[in-house]
C-alpha cells in the first residue's frame, strides 16, 4: 500500500508540473509580440537593393514588395504600417539577424530550403513569391533566351555570395559536364556592377531580380537576355522569424494570409472601408475585425488585419505597385491565384 501511495503521489506531482506548466493562452505569453509592442517599433530585415523587392530610395526611405510585408505586419501589431526600422541585411548577414534579435522578421528575397528550415534557428512563414534561378547575359556575346547552362562553358559567371544560387550554379555546371569561373560578391549591387563593366560574361541570381535590373539598368544600345526559359531551381521565397516563438510566428503567417484571402474576396485599399461596414460573408466580416473575429485571441487588435489592407493593401495591391511596373507579372505564372491556376493559396480565416 505505502508503494502504491508513492506511485500515486509522484504521479500528482508530475501531472500538476504538466498543468501549471501549460499555456493559458496567447495572450498570457510574454514573447516578441510584447516587445515589439512594448519597443513601438518593428525592427524588419530587408536587402535594401533588390530591385521591386526592397529598395533604399534617395530620402532614406525603403520601398517594395518586401517592404510593404513588413509595413503589413507593422499595421498588424502597431496600428501603424509606419512604424518600422528597416536593417539592410547582406545574404551572409540574415538568419545570425534574426537568432541574434537584431531584427524581429525577415522579409529579404530568402528561399525557402531543408537545411534552412531545420539548421539556421529560423522558422519559416508562407511563401510570398515563387521565383527560380535564371542566368542573365549580354546578346552581344551570342546569349539568347533559348541558352542553356551548356553554353556557359568557359563563362565568368558572378553571383551573390552565401545564396542559394551560388551553390546551385556549381550544381547545375557540374550536372551539365561545363567549367565556369564562378565570382561571388557580396550583394546584388556589387554583382552587377561587376556583370557591367564586363569583369563577368554572366550573371546569375532568381530570374524576379534580373527582370527588375535589367528593367533598371541595362545600357542604352545594349540587349540583355534572361535565361534558360525554364528556371534551373525552385526559389520559394518567405518571410523567417526566430525559432521558439510561435505566438509571432501566427501573427506573421496570418498577416501574409490576410492579404492573400483579401485578394481572393475582392477586399482592396480602395474599398476595405465600405466592405468592412456591410461584408460579402462571415469570413471577410471575421478578418476585418466584426463579430467572430479571431485576431485578438492571437494577442493582436480585433481590426488589426483591416488596418494591414487600409494602410497597405491586399496580395495584388502589393504586387501590382511593386512589381508589375519592373516588368513581372502573375497572370498565367505560379504567382497567380489558385483561382486563376496559380500557387497563391491562403487557409480558412474560421
Amino acid at each position: 500500500m505505502k508503494r502504491l501511495t508513492a506511485v500515486v503521489l509522484v504521479l500528482g506531482l508530475v501531472l500538476g508540473s504538466c498543468t501549471s506548466g501549460e499555456r493559458e493562452s496567447p495572450a498570457a505569453e510574454s514573447g516578441l509580440l510584447d516587445e515589439v509592442g512594448a519597443r513601438g517599433e518593428l525592427m524588419c530585415g530587408v536587402s535594401g537593393t533588390s530591385v521591386g523587392f526592397s529598395e533604399r530610395q534617395a530620402d532614406g526611405s525603403y520601398a517594395g514588395f518586401d517592404v510593404d510585408y513588413c509595413r503589413a505586419v507593422a499595421a498588424a501589431v502597431l496600428g501603424d504600417a509606419d512604424a518600422v526600422m528597416f536593417v539592410p541585411l547582406a545574404s551572409s548577414e540574415r538568419f545570425g539577424a534574426v537568432r541574434s534579435g537584431q531584427v524581429d522578421v525577415l522579409f529579404r528575397n530568402t528561399t525557402v530550403t531543408q537545411s534552412r528550415d531545420t539548421a539556421e534557428g529560423v522558422d519559416f512563414g508562407p511563401v510570398i513569391f515563387y521565383d527560380g534561378q535564371q542566368f542573365m547575359a549580354r546578346a552581344a556575346d551570342g546569349y539568347t533566351e533559348s541558352s542553356t547552362v551548356a553554353d556557359l562553358a568557359g563563362a565568368v559567371v558572378c553571383v551573390n555570395a552565401g545564396s542559394t544560387t551560388e551553390l546551385n550554379l556549381i550544381d547545375a555546371a557540374a550536372e551539365a559536364g561545363v567549367q565556369v569561373t564562378v565570382r561571388s560578391l557580396e550583394g546584388r549591387d556589387l554583382v552587377v556592377e561587376d556583370f557591367v563593366s564586363g569583369a563577368c560574361d554572366v550573371m546569375t541570381t532568381d530570374g524576379s531580380g534580373l527582370v527588375g535590373r535589367r528593367s533598371t539598368q541595362q545600357p542604352e544600345g545594349q540587349r540583355w537576355v534572361i535565361f534558360p526559359p525554364t528556371p534551373i531551381s525552385k526559389e520559394p521565397l518567405a518571410p523567417a522569424y526566430a525559432h521558439g516563438d510561435p505566438q509571432f510566428g501566427d501573427v506573421v503567417d496570418w498577416v501574409v494570409y490576410a492579404t492573400i484571402i483579401a485578394d481572393e474576396k475582392g477586399v482592396t485599399r480602395a474599398n476595405v472601408e465600405s466592405v468592412a461596414a456591410d461584408p460579402p460573408d462571415v469570413e471577410v466580416a471575421r478578418l476585418l475585425g466584426s463579430e467572430g473575429e479571431l485576431q485578438t485571441a492571437m494577442g493582436l487588435a480585433p481590426d488589426a488585419f483591416y488596418q494591414v489592407i487600409k494602410q497597405v493593401g491586399n496580395y495584388s495591391d502589393i504586387f501590382d505597385r511593386h512589381l508589375t511596373p519592373v516588368g513581372l507579372s502573375r497572370q498565367g505564372t505560379v504567382n497567380a491565384s489558385w483561382l486563376d491556376g496559380g500557387l497563391i493559396y491562403a487557409p480558412p480565416a474560421r
